[in-house]
């Protein structure tokens, strides 16, 4: 699925959650200083932010099929090498990075196992691939409770827990597919304090990824019913909505 929407919106969206997570997922792989790291399916750069920071632009790559999110990136850190494309064709010559990461990304990728065999191709031997999704198949993902609504009004509707790699060791087994050895699976957790429920409501409006094509698939009475079961389902404001996303490494053959 592509994210053809402005970056600003995406941020709204996802952006408290995917900029926690990236911090603990670089701290999780040892990002530091003197590597190379490709950010494989960037969005708008919580990861790329991350990595900047940390190793200097000149040392970051960051590839995305959106093309707002690719022109975000580009805007926002200049020395990256920021690349329109999918996973599953790199531009990128063998064994050029020390690490490639994709975080939130493999679950988009229309052939995850060769958009993360790619990854591999593209770090040098000793080198690691890392991935990570939320844990939607679980109902610990950050858009379950909305999704957990969603399935109570119309039973028909899975949401997003049949992507590949958002139930327990399915990412584990796209890096082993992908030809991957030393592969290690465990979970991160971030987690997001919301001051009103109309702050948690109002980012599921903008139309970003599933949980938005599906507010925008209804008419106004539907998206007054969906509005209203949340406000119900939900604690009193504030409230705390703590996200697991499972996490996975794997090293090129």
């Amino acid at each position: 699925m592509g994210f053809v929407v402005a970056a600003e919106s995406y941020d709204r969206f996802m952006g408290r959650f995917s900029e926690q997570l990236a911090v603990v997922l670089a701290d999780a792989v040892g990002v530091s200083r003197g590597q190379r790291v490709i950010d494989v399916g960037c969005g708008p750069g919580a990861m790329t932010a991350v990595l900047v920071e940390r190793l200097g632009p000149d040392h970051v790559a960051a590839v995305d099929p959106s093309p707002p999110f690719v022109a975000a990136v580009r805007e926002r850190f200049p020395g990256v090498d920021v690349q329109e494309g999918g996973a599953e064709e790199l531009r990128f010559d063998d064994d050029t990075f020390d690490l490639a990461v994709a975080e939130l990304v493999v679950q988009f990728m229309t052939d995850p196992v060769q958009g993360v065999r790619e990854m591999g191709r593209v770090v040098r031997p000793g080198g690691v691939v890392a991935a990570c999704v939320w844990d939607h198949g679980g109902g610990t993902g950050p858009l379950s409770p909305f999704w957990k609504v969603v399935h109570q009004l119309d039973s028909e509707v899975t949401g997003e827990r049949g992507q590949v790699g958002t139930n327990r060791g399915e990412l584990g087994r796209v890096f082993r597919d992908a030809g991957l050895q030393d592969v290690a699976e465990s979970s991160l957790e971030v987690s997001s304090r919301f001051e009103t429920f109309e702050e948690w409501w109002e980012p599921y409006t903008l139309g970003v990824g599933p949980c938005g094509a599906y507010v925008e698939s209804l008419d106004d009475a539907g998206r007054r019913r969906l509005e209203a079961a949340c406000r119900e389902a939900l604690p009193d404001a504030p409230f705390t909505i703590t996200a697991k996303a499972w996490f996975a490494t794997g090293r090129p053959a």
